[in-house]
């Protein structure tokens, strides 16, 4: 059913987390870490590594997609101590990726509706004082970005099928000009989403093109051989219906200077660069039908001409039994991720932590919205995590930061989907499930 659009601003009460739990959070590891909702909670901290890996079918591969039902009156998410949560909009058709502008104004994709929206906060930076639809009459529109950064003369929309760019100033409600091609002929269909980031100096454009296929079973050989493909083509690029995709690309700012930065990303669905170092980083949906926690999905930064696996191998020199012996020449090339995530999460936004409203601690981390599972008995996911990190560098460790979504094993009302730091520090969270955005803000110890 329709749902007329609506901006609104309802405040829950947020249980608070005991200071005490807080800091001294469980951490979870091995097989205790692979767990349901039912174990998430703020400040249940994971850490998986690839020795945890359980064999390929040890469970049965289920097909387990919880309901998506209305969010029940005077239910909200819990969060950390001191933390609370706004919905600062619904009746959204589809929210998926959501961008603050340099002024503060929040892009929403929304992508079923093959548009983008706008909202422009309040004084107070909670209730939208305008909205608008920015742009409209895209192809299922996901990433945006914006360019140069600090005083954008474009806004970039990621459709399916291609990026496009409007001319932009500062202000701007809706776009001021027809849209203008700048990266045509994007394989569409299958994994339909693409994100897009720029580099810290603004002259390289990356794009997310997912696979077309779960882990292309029906890919066959490629044109002259393994060994002559691999002689002509990036490590570990695949080829047929799977040409260009489960890959990461850069291009200049025009579109021009295509090249391939890292291949094996079966589904990199949020993308970023890490403001610490300007590296590109990727949230991965990894496969399914191998078993309930197999593979894990994963958070990576993304190296220049590394391959991640899929579709031969999975977190390292694991192969998939559905492709056993067909690419013996890739053994000990894959490239581990940095963080591994449960299976069947599905990861599809990230965002860094720069701002200064929350604790000091949260400073350079990550912030990931997990989907949630389908390919699973238990349900999974279903919430936003954090990841650490020290000195830029990751530690593999992820807690849960905003849950509450999961109402029984067979009911949800929020899918998170997008997240962004607000210009006065605060979070912005999507979800489709119920078609909302929501403000996270810190006042302290509660």
């Amino acid at each position: 059913m329709k749902r007329a659009v609506a901006a609104l601003l309802v405040t829950f009460f947020v249980a608070p987390v005991p200071l005490a739990l807080a800091q001294q959070s469980e951490v979870l590891k091995g097989e205790a870490a692979f767990g349901g909702w039912r174990a998430d909670k703020p400040g249940t901290q994971r850490l998986l590594t690839p020795q945890d890996l359980p064999k390929p079918y040890v469970s049965d591969s289920a097909s387990n997609s919880p309901s998506e039902v209305r969010r029940p009156r005077n239910v909200g998410t819990k969060l950390p101590a001191g933390f609370s949560a706004e919905l600062i909009a619904s009746g959204i058709s589809n929210p998926r990726v959501v961008r603050v502008a340099p002024n503060g104004d929040i892009f929403v994709a929304d992508s079923r509706a093959d548009q983008v929206r706008l909202y422009r906060p309040g004084g107070g930076g909670s209730k939208p004082a305008e909205e608008a639809i920015y742009a409209k009459g895209l192809s299922s529109p996901y990433g945006i970005a914006f360019h140069p950064f600090e005083n954008p003369r474009w806004v970039y929309v990621a459709n399916t099928d291609s990026i496009v760019r409007f001319p932009y100033k500062d202000g701007d409600l809706k776009a001021s000009g027809k849209p203008e091609t700048v990266v045509a002929d994007i394989p569409d269909g299958g994994h339909w989403t693409r994100d897009i980031a720029f580099s810290p100096d603004g002259k390289t454009l990356y794009l997310s093109v997912g696979s077309a296929s779960n882990v292309a079973e029906e890919l066959g050989d490629p044109p002259g051989g393994p060994a002559a493909w691999a002689a002509s083509e990036p490590l570990g690029a695949a080829w047929g219906y799977e040409r260009g995709r489960a890959a990461v690309f850069a291009f200049d700012p025009d579109g021009s200077n295509r090249r391939s930065v890292a291949t094996g990303l079966r589904n990199c669905s949020g993308l970023t660069v890490q403001p610490a170092t300007g590296q590109p980083w990727c949230v991965v949906n990894e496969r399914d039908a191998l078993g309930d926690n197999l593979p894990f999905e994963y958070a990576t930064s993304v190296k220049q001409g590394a391959f991640y696996g899929w579709p031969w191998y999975y977190i390292g020199n694991n192969e998939d039994p559905r492709h056993a012996g067909t690419r013996p020449d890739l053994a000990g090339k894959v490239t581990v991720p940095d963080v591994l995530m449960q299976a069947h999460s599905a990861p599809l936004g990230i965002a860094f932590y720069e701002g200064t409203q929350f604790p000091a601690a949260y400073k350079g981390d990550a912030f990931v919205a997990l989907h949630g599972s389908w390919n699973r008995g238990m349900p999974t996911g279903y919430k936003v995590v954090r990841l650490f990190f020290k000195d830029g560098k990751p530690t593999g460790a992820y807690e849960d930061f905003m849950t509450g979504f999961v109402i029984s094993d067979d009911a949800v009302w929020g899918r998170p989907v997008g997240v962004a730091v607000a210009r006065d520090g605060s979070l912005i969270v999507t979800e489709d499930g119920n078609g909302t955005v929501w403000r996270i803000t810190y006042e302290g110890k509660t």
